[in-house]
């Protein structure tokens, strides 16, 4: 266990727990906030006080489908420069990564940003994708130069952003967990705002806390979370209050509902949810890849979503912890990962593998 600074107000925090007597289990959706529990050992204080704390899809690159990923690796293999973050491109898929599409010599590049797409189309004369990855809190970005009058004729994206609110409700439908609260994303909500979590508290009853990613701010989400709970409360709070704001950024939220539309896609580890892929209005689709390389991306080959004996998608539910896969440190370990959540920093089992030797 790291050690940080601050070590008196958390046991004064942990203590503000016990006293309220509350047994309960938590889930946040956040790879960020999965770091900080892991990193620093706050999931065994934390079960001391009679909360138990399970990760649910928080990761991008781990609830990308491996058929979006077999599409992209298509388009690489068809011709098409494809440019993506280093995260996606070792998800291995039964059709390989994008990693060994170019080592088979696709043009597969890693950028950093979308702009860095953007200026290496304008010195190239083939088409470019960019394969846009993340919650609400990349979409905005992706959708920047989009807006603009020098976005060049051969760039295109493939959109894989997805949005908190319908893979909370599936969570909640498919009730697999019994979840007495969430710990929400700070990063997401410095943009969609609190208000989007509203409805799950005013219909499920379920009590909600914006946090943010410090150690302490983890630790006073769930007192806040535990008091609502023995108060009988159940609201959204805002813990994260140095950046998030109720009504979120309308400017980034106003070029999101310009730019994107919601539409129905499975997760990887889930079925088919409704309104929760960020797919892009029609009036863009000069640059959208899906329409652009429509005939290419329809010659990708059916894949299997997991390797035999991966458990990721159960990972991703938050049914069980990243060490009760059979595969976890055996064949599978971030040199050689068998699934997505081994090879993201964002990923559960990426993070347990990390920190493991640090416990």
């Amino acid at each position: 266990m790291y050690k940080y600074r601050d070590e008196a107000t958390a046991k004064r925090i942990l203590k503000g727990i016990k006293d309220r007597g509350v047994e309960c289990n938590l889930m946040h959706i956040c790879g960020t906030h999965q770091d900080t529990i892991v990193r620093f050992g706050l999931e065994e204080m934390l079960a001391d006080a009679g909360i138990k704390i399970h990760q649910g899809p928080g990761c991008p690159v781990c609830v990308t489908t491996a058929k979006e990923i077999s599409e992209i690796i298509t388009l690489a293999k068809g011709g098409v420069t494809v440019t993506a973050f280093g995260d996606m491109m070792r998800v291995p898929t039964p059709m390989g990564s994008l990693f060994d599409a170019k080592t088979d010599g696709a043009d597969v590049r890693i950028v950093y940003s979308i702009e860095d797409a953007v200026t290496m189309s304008r010195d190239l004369d083939n088409d470019v994708v960019f394969v846009g990855v993340g919650f609400e809190t990349t979409a905005p970005s992706t959708c920047v130069p989009l807006n603009r009058d020098d976005v060049p004729e051969n760039f295109s994206v493939y959109s894989c952003h997805r949005i908190c609110p319908p893979i909370i409700q599936a969570l909640l439908d498919m009730g697999e967990n019994k979840i007495d609260g969430f710990i929400m994303p700070g990063h997401v909500a410095v943009i969609t705002g609190t208000e989007i979590f509203k409805p799950f508290a005013e219909k499920y009853h379920l009590p909600q806390v914006v946090a943010g990613f410090e150690p302490l701010d983890v630790l006073m989400s769930c007192y806040m979370l535990a008091k609502q709970i023995s108060e009988g409360r159940a609201e959204v709070e805002n813990e994260y209050t140095r950046l998030v704001r109720d009504k979120g950024n309308l400017k980034a939220l106003e070029l999101m509902d310009r730019t994107f539309e919601p539409i129905d896609y499975a997760w990887r580890g889930f079925p088919v949810i409704e309104k929760s892929r960020l797919a892009f209005k029609p009036e863009y689709a000069e640059h959208d890849a899906t329409k652009v390389h429509e005939d290419l991306i329809a010659s990708a080959p059916e894949v299997e979503e997991e390797a035999r004996g991966c458990r990721c998608g159960e990972v991703l539910r938050g049914l069980i912890k990243s060490h009760e896969c059979p595969m976890f440190g055996k064949p599978c370990k971030p040199s050689s990962p068998s699934g997505p959540c081994m090879v993201s920093a964002e990923g559960s089992c990426n993070i347990a593998y990390r920190y493991s030797d640090k416990r």
